[in-house]
């Protein structure tokens, strides 16, 4: 995949991840997206960093819960999968957020 290629995908998937985020999170946390930078401070101060990371193609998360865990997009399911694991990126990051906040985080 090129550059304007992942660009293309990843830009969408930090707008979508933030607009669910600020949402489904309410007072619960801080949303905020930067220069291509997903920051996700919990109340209780745990944070979530998820950036685009250009020269390896991937969406990097850094999680209080899990560590930290590099994406790369699969076009056959339309997903961002762990290089480890196979982890679909939304459902992580859905799973790990409803227990911590409590609330009910989803990604359509």
């Amino acid at each position: 995949m090129d550059e304007s290629a992942f660009q293309n995908l990843a830009d969408p998937l930090l707008a979508r991840l933030n607009a669910t985020l600020e949402e489904a999170l309410g007072d619960e946390a801080d949303v905020e997206l930067r220069g291509g930078i997903l920051t996700i401070e919990l109340d209780d101060g745990r944070q979530y960093v998820i950036n685009k990371h250009a020269p390896t193609r991937q969406v990097w998360l850094s999680s209080p819960i899990s560590g930290a865990a590099h994406f790369e997009h699969d076009a056959a399911s339309a997903t961002w999968r762990s290089t480890r694991g196979g982890a679909i990126l939304t459902e992580l990051l859905a799973a790990e957020l409803s227990a911590a906040t409590g609330c009910d985080v989803t990604f359509d």
